[in-house]
């Protein structure tokens, strides 16, 4: 059977290709049978048609012209760097338990009190995924804990800057050249903005266009790519430097509320630094071209705007809370997205099976299943958000995808925990350090957040893609995959 549909994808996607050989060979067998008269009678008509190929010369040059004016520019990714934070900051489980016990010595009224709160927090702790070696930021080490503007300040400076340095040491771009900065971070967003902090330190220039998303969960990264795209299209030549981060230490939740309790178990420290162009001079050096940049957001519905919200307990705690419908919720909204992205990815021979599963279904047998597209027929590398390991579990599941298409987004929830929206990074990340990105291959995209939303970007390799200098697993891609036993 396997066989079979192989064999059915090759002639549909082959089918004009295989087309094209039997009929250049009859064109040329006539072009050989042509005699001096009849080459005579052709050269006639034309002389005599001048004024038609005039016409159609000049409509098809101008449409030409047309085009080329008025397509989308390109958009290159010329590098991106992922934040590695420093050795100090590891955290083991057994590091977590033995904080949150000096903690409580201290004062019951700093951290999770009560006994059976902390045992779901081991428990989902030890069941998330997360390894040995993930990060915390120093004031969450810090007995007690600060959660203060200056600690998280602290914290997302030290994110950001190393990311941006790394990126900018590598790409050689002049600070001055950027005319385009955007900086997402859901939880902390301070005045003045990140975008103006970054701007401070890297001395940008006086017009460039900044902006600064907040509150828009961990699919906020694709979001600024799609922004970036949408600006790059009306200012020429010029960079867009995108930064992907979240701040732990303003947003740990220290009480008792199970729903918010789960959100500390998995968010680590992590962040992205990317740099975009609309440079054709750029194409050369560049790792990768954006094809497409799909958003979906469902947030009308109020289940889907609920899953996720940031709010007070019962005890006037702050924390994000985590509902039962978040499952349904991200699961009807990933659906919404796959429909829009497939016509614009998937072969025509998915697309026909598609149609026909759907006709059989709506006008014959009502029960048969949906035809879920083979993705794998269009998509080569899959960067799932690490949101944890029940989202990627479900993903895997729906898209019929194998061990190795999910290992980069285990590997990243394992090695660096749910950094928010900058995990999509470190997966391509783990992708390029395996050495399995080569020249034309097409790297997925796609994550989730509050509102609830789900975005996806797609994007095609210029070259065989190595890893950047300093990447976040230079040392320790070789110990991956692991096995986990849950």
């Amino acid at each position: 059977m396997a066989n079979v549909k192989l064999l059915y994808h090759y002639l549909i996607t082959h089918f004009f290709k295989l087309w094209l050989v039997p009929l250049l060979a009859l064109v040329a067998i006539k072009a050989s049978s042509l005699n001096h008269e009849d080459i005579q009678n052709i050269w006639f008509y034309l002389q005599h048609n001048i004024v038609t190929l005039t016409i159609l010369s000049a409509v098809l040059t101008f449409g030409s012209a047309i085009y080329f004016v008025t397509r989308p520019r390109p958009v290159y990714l010329v590098d991106y760097s992922c934040h590695l934070p420093p050795p100090h900051q590891k955290v083991t489980v057994q590091k977590i338990v033995d904080n949150i016990n000096k903690i409580r010595e201290l004062s019951k009224r700093l951290i999770v009190a009560e006994e059976h709160s902390l045992d779901f927090f081991f428990r989902i702790l030890e069941r998330s995924g997360l390894g040995e070696e993930t990060y915390v930021p120093d004031a969450l080490l810090n007995i007690p804990p600060l959660q203060t503007m200056a600690a998280a300040r602290e914290e997302t400076e030290q994110v950001i800057f190393d990311a941006i340095d790394n990126l900018l040491a590598n790409t050689k771009v002049n600070t001055r050249d950027i005319g385009i900065i955007i900086v997402n971070s859901s939880m902390f967003n301070p005045t003045p903005s990140l975008s103006a902090m970054v701007v401070n330190k890297y001395k940008l220039r006086s017009n460039i266009k900044s902006f600064n998303l907040g509150g828009m969960g961990c699919s906020a990264g694709v979001i600024a790519i799609d922004l970036a795209k949408d600006l790059l299209q009306v200012h020429k030549n010029t960079y867009a430097l995108v930064v992907s981060t979240e701040n732990l230490s303003r947003s740990m939740y220290i009480g008792n509320n199970r729903s918010m309790v789960v959100s500390n178990c998995l968010f680590r420290v992590g962040g992205a630094a990317i740099l975009l162009s609309n440079k054709s001079g750029d194409r050369r050096r560049s790792k990768y071209k954006l094809l497409h940049t799909v958003r979906t957001h469902t947030g009308a519905d109020d289940k889907s705007f609920r899953c996720v919200q940031q709010e007070d307990d019962e005890t006037g705690k702050t924390g994000v809370s985590l509902t039962k419908d978040i499952t349904s919720v991200a699961s009807r909204t990933i659906t919404k997205n796959i429909a829009t992205l497939g016509p614009l990815v998937l072969p025509v021979s998915e697309k026909i099976l598609f149609l026909m599963t759907y006709i059989h279904k709506k006008f014959f047998n009502n029960k048969i299943k949906h035809y879920v597209p083979d993705f794998k027929q269009a998509i080569d590398h899959f960067c799932i958000h690490a949101g944890g390991r029940a989202l990627i579990d479900e993903l895997e599941k729906n898209l019929g995808l194998l061990p190795i298409d999910v290992e980069p987004s285990r590997s990243t929830l394992h090695r660096f925990g749910n950094t928010s929206s900058s995990s999509i990074w470190y997966e391509l990340a783990y992708t390029e350090a395996k050495g399995r990105m080569k020249k034309g291959n097409k790297a997925w995209q796609i994550a989730l957040g509050s509102g609830f939303k789900c975005n996806s970007a797609v994007w095609v390799a210029l070259r065989n893609v190595k890893p950047s200098v300093n990447s976040p697993w230079e040392h320790c891609v070789a110990k991956y995959p692991v096995k986990l036993d849950f």
